[in-house]
């Protein structure tokens, strides 16, 4: 992980969201990486995580890079500050079956009022599995 490019109170911050946000811990989400603006995410693809055709449901990917787009902004806002999803476009490219599945993520423009993040989903072969761009709103 890229901790070293960030202060002790955005590690403890990131630190907190990830301990406190019970459906990523339902869904079995970790952090991989992490340095300012951006993000990587990942779990291990269960039987429970898929959908009556043996793939994972388009939902927990969705979930995955909603998780992996937030985290992205994190080191980005200041501590009194949150924001939250106002938008999130995924392209789905392939059917994710088994192994790991990571999101990464990256801000492309922090603006005073709105946030643009572009994420990517691979599994573990490297194939790209998915495409997404999401805006959050700062509140």
């Amino acid at each position: 992980m890229n901790s070293e490019k960030l202060t002790p109170s955005q590690l403890e911050r990131i630190q907190n969201a990830l301990e406190t946000v019970p459906f990523a811990k339902l869904l079995g989400i970790e952090l991989e990486d992490m340095a300012p603006g951006t993000a990587t995410l990942g779990f291990n693809i269960r039987e429970d995580l898929k959908q009556n055709n043996g793939v994972v449901h388009g939902g927990a990917i969705a979930s995955l890079v909603d998780t992996a787009t937030a985290f992205a902004i994190i080191s980005l806002l200041p501590p009194d500050e949150k924001a939250t999803t106002a938008d999130l476009t995924i392209s789905y490219l392939r059917p994710l079956r088994n192994g790991r599945a990571h999101s990464t993520a990256r801000v492309l423009r922090a603006g005073r009022r709105l946030i643009v993040v572009s994420a990517e989903l691979i599994e573990d072969a490297e194939n790209l599995i998915a495409t997404a761009l999401s805006t959050y709103v700062r509140i």
